[in-house]
């Protein structure tokens, strides 16, 4: 029998400094394609994790942890309004009682005295909602093990900052074959990843067809799954062959036993799918696609899209990238020549019938 959503399910959504700050907008955006798309997930508990930078710079540098001043400043403003609008999502108020509590996130060899980072962690006495706030720059992988040690509930969702949902995500579906698959052996379900723009049609590509495991496995693998909840209805997948960063749903017993073993697994600043993922796809190369159990979510037989990628790293706001939009389309009319940077500028668009919903 499927528990509810919640009872089994906890949202953790990692952010950091972006260009945006303190404009709340690009979070925004992503709960706003929740609201749309997934609305089951703003039933949940929620972990949000601040994810810092090291060093303040004249020139930033976000992916090594470097900001300007202004940034800096920028983002404690930031992390005020996420914490606002948070408490008016999740708790649907405006003020909560914490409890706090203070963590260390260890990583690298345990001889070192200063391989661990001091966070911060404050919980409403319902645990509905977590903030996670380090003193000093996690990375992706601490960011989400830290995340996942406070994690109550069988499986957790993962969600980046500045990936939203394009269509409907059957959440329950996606917990129903993961519990019922739970101790198969013939194909086991602890992690189902998104597909973005370049995973269309996964399947067929190259990079799976070319490796003998990996073809292997997809065609006797690939499937859509009955759910007893809806007779004559299935959830499509087909195995995937890495550990992806972006929005996904796993065990998250899992998580922790394969991901992130030992304070070795990763370093701090690292990605997922820089290291482990790499790891992953190595040893489904290998044959060992059970070890790691990940699917790719498959509908339309591969050609349906799930998400879109905002890159907060340089996404300006809606606002921000028309102004930039604008500026590339003046330089263009005044020498005759197409930028080549503007073809990499990203844009979005919000529903207006929801643009007041998440202010």
């Amino acid at each position: 029998m499927l528990s509810t959503v919640p009872d089994l399910l906890t949202v953790v959504i990692t952010t950091s400094p972006t260009p945006s700050a303190p404009s709340t907008e690009l979070l925004s955006s992503v709960l706003q394609s929740l609201y749309q798309n997934c609305p089951d997930l703003l039933t949940c508990r929620v972990i949000i994790v601040f994810d810092t930078y090291d060093h303040i710079r004249d020139k930033g540098q976000l992916k090594k942890g470097q900001v300007t001043e202004k940034v800096a400043k920028d983002y404690d403003e930031y992390k005020l309004k996420v914490k606002q609008l948070i408490l008016l999502e999740y708790a649907q108020c405006e003020q909560q009682i914490f409890f706090n509590t203070s963590h260390e996130a260890e990583y690298g060899s345990p001889n070192c005295a200063e391989n661990h980072v001091h966070y911060e962690v404050a919980q409403t006495p319902d645990a509905k909602i977590t903030f996670i706030e380090p003193a000093q720059r996690l990375g992706f992988s601490l960011a989400v093990r830290s995340a996942l040690r406070a994690v109550t509930t069988p499986y957790v969702w993962v969600h980046q900052h500045d990936w939203t949902l394009v269509t409907d995500i059957p959440i329950r579906s996606f917990l129903e074959v993961m519990q019922a698959a739970d101790s198969s052996e013939d194909a086991p379900v602890k992690y189902i990843c998104l597909p973005a723009i370049r995973m269309l049609s996964y399947a067929v590509q190259s990079d799976v067809q070319r490796f003998p495991a990996l073809k292997s496995c997809t065609d006797s693998l690939r499937r859509s799954f009955s759910l007893a909840s809806e007779p004559g209805q299935g959830l499509p997948l087909t195995p995937l062959f890495f550990w992806h960063d972006k929005p996904h749903i796993a065990s998250t017993a899992h998580y922790l036993a394969r991901v992130f073993p030992s304070r070795l697994a990763v370093r701090r600043g690292e990605f997922i799918e820089d290291t482990i993922g790499q790891k992953a796809r190595k040893q489904m190369k290998e044959g060992q696609w059970h070890k790691w159990a990940c699917w790719l979510y498959y509908p339309g037989d591969g050609k349906q899209l799930c998400l879109k990628h905002l890159d907060g790293r340089v996404w300006r706001g809606v606002e921000g990238e028309m102004k930039q939009k604008m500026i590339w389309k003046t330089l263009k009319q005044v020498d005759g020549t197409t930028n080549s940077r503007a073809t990499t500028i990203h844009s979005t668009t919000i529903d207006p019938k929801l643009d007041n919903l998440f202010v």
